[in-house]
């Protein structure tokens, strides 16, 4: 099984004066490709920290983290940025989509970034739009949609770049129960398509549409166990 994530005794201290804070305390795991996994934990558990690492979004004080071959422990941040765009789907709770733009120009930004032609971008925003959903959306501003078309939108910029990895972290944290059902189906759905997906909750029930949970407790995996009955109600195909 290939390995997309390996960390190897990472550890995260953040100092105030002279005092040492440690908050990862020696985290080794692999995640594989095409896995589904949610990280666990309750508030200070350290499971945000380890997500800013993961996401190449911090780096750790000590240990090694390799993403996709490549050990992104001390990388400067100019390079960090380069393989957060290329390798990593973000899907956040507050969805950080820009006013502004249309759902079709949001889902587009991360090729602006890699220097996509105008022609390409479209394209491909309306070929990921399609798979949330979404199409008849496309020319509409955040405002112009609901909480759930929103992480839609979030869900296919996150696409558009073809990741090694989706990380959602709480991405049915804003939403009601309906809506959030629908948003884990549609990440369920990726992740049949051959998708990596680690998503960071502290809900049992949306970890429970993952196919392993690790969870964390005082900066150190607590458990790390495959889940053997994952939800599978996918309604979108």
């Amino acid at each position: 099984m290939q390995s997309i994530l390996h960390l190897e005794d990472i550890r995260k201290s953040y100092y105030l004066g002279k005092h040492e804070l440690p908050v990862l305390k020696g985290i080794t795991m692999d995640i594989f490709k095409n896995e589904y996994v949610s990280l666990m934990g309750p508030s200070g558990s350290g499971k945000s920290t380890l997500m800013n690492i993961l996401g190449c979004l911090d780096s750790p004080t000590g240990g090694k983290y390799i993403l996709n071959g490549k050990d992104v422990s001390r990388m400067p941040d100019d390079e960090l940025a380069d393989v957060r765009n290329k390798e990593i789907g973000f899907v956040f709770q507050q969805f950080n989509l820009l006013p502004r733009l249309t759902a079709a120009e949001n889902v587009a930004l991360p090729l602006i970034y890699s220097g996509a032609p105008k022609k390409e971008r479209i394209e491909r925003a309306a070929a990921v739009l399609e798979k949330v959903k979404l199409t008849d959306r496309m020319h509409h501003k955040p405002n112009e949609l609901s909480g759930g078309q929103c992480q839609r939108v979030a869900i296919a910029r996150a696409l558009i770049n073809n990741p090694s990895i989706i990380l959602a972290d709480e991405p049915t944290g804003n939403l009601d129960s309906k809506t959030s059902y629908e948003i884990m189906d549609i990440l369920g759905k990726i992740h049949a398509d051959g998708n990596t997906v680690v998503l960071v909750t502290h809900e049992d029930d949306i970890s429970k549409y993952s196919h392993r949970i690790i969870r964390l407790k005082d900066g150190l995996i607590e458990s790390d166990k495959i889940n053997e009955e994952p939800v599978t109600n996918i309604q979108y195909s």
